[in-house]
Parts: C-alpha cells; sequence; structure tokens
C-alpha cells in the first residue's frame, strides 16, 4: 500500500489534581471548547469533550502522525495554562492519565456517554469510573498508585 492510512479512536480520561472540584461550571463548557480546539490543533479531530468538576474526557481520532503520548501532554499544558489566565489560579492536572480504544461499533455509544458525564457521576464517583474502565479493557493497576 503506497499511502498511510489509519482511525484510531482514542478515549481519553484525565483529572485534576488530588481531583480537586477546580473545574468551576462558569468555565466547564469553555475548557471542553478549548480541548476540542487543542485537539484540532494537533491534527486529533475531537468527536466529543465532556467531563465534570474534576475531570475530563475526550473522545478524538488520533492523527496518523502524532503519538498519544504527545497529544496528551500538549492538551493538559496547553489547558492549564489557559485555566490559569481563566482565574483558576490553583488549576492543575494529575500527572496520569486512561486512555482506551474505541471500536468504530461503539463510536456513538461513547459520544453519548462523554456528553452525559454530569449525569453519570449523580450515581457513580471518578475513581469507580475509572476502575470499571481499567477491569473493561484488561488493565492491571494496582490501586495504591493510580490516585498519587
Amino acid at each position: 500500500m503506497a499511502q498511510s492510512l489509519a482511525r484510531i479512536l482514542v478515549h481519553l480520561i484525565f483529572s485534576t489534581k488530588n481531583r480537586q472540584p477546580t473545574i468551576t461550571a462558569a468555565v466547564q463548557r469553555p475548557l471542553h471548547a478549548y480541548l476540542a480546539t487543542v485537539l484540532q490543533n494537533h491534527d486529533c479531530p475531537a468527536l466529543q469533550v465532556g467531563g465534570t468538576a474534576d475531570h475530563v474526557h475526550a473522545l478524538f481520532a488520533l492523527a496518523r502522525t502524532r503519538s498519544l503520548a504527545e497529544v496528551v501532554e500538549g492538551l493538559k499544558t496547553s489547558s492549564s495554562k489557559w485555566a490559569k489566565q481563566q482565574g483558576l489560579q490553583s488549576f492543575a492536572w494529575q500527572a496520569g492519565y486512561g486512555a482506551f480504544s474505541v471500536s468504530e461499533s461503539r463510536l456513538t455509544a461513547v459520544i453519548r456517554y462523554v456528553a452525559r458525564q454530569a449525569e453519570h457521576h449523580r450515581q457513580l464517583t471518578f475513581e469507580d469510573e475509572l476502575r470499571a474502565f481499567l477491569t473493561r479493557h484488561g488493565i492491571a493497576y494496582d490501586d495504591r498508585y493510580v490516585w498519587n
């Protein structure tokens, strides 16, 4: 094949430092829009961005010329600076992240899931949500280290 073609869908999840609820209602939508713009600038079109006061979900198509780590670093660094410019002076992201592949056949359901984060978290904590993702995707983890 003379041409390199790919469509890799990624469901990215990361939290604020110590899962502090620092993403206020007033800044939540603008932050999500900003994250979508940063993803686009990395040639990774955002399909849906959502979250709550203490974490973010971003569903996007990973550019075939970018590494996941490079995209996440750019996303977190840029948005952290942006949040501070919006008046959230103590804002910071947690060091790690969770990234999960998404099948094209599940795309609509995942878009809906990311869009309805506030609804999901009326019944489920972020910690329980992430544990469920890790388990569902067969990722071994040690609970002592996931949250630091």
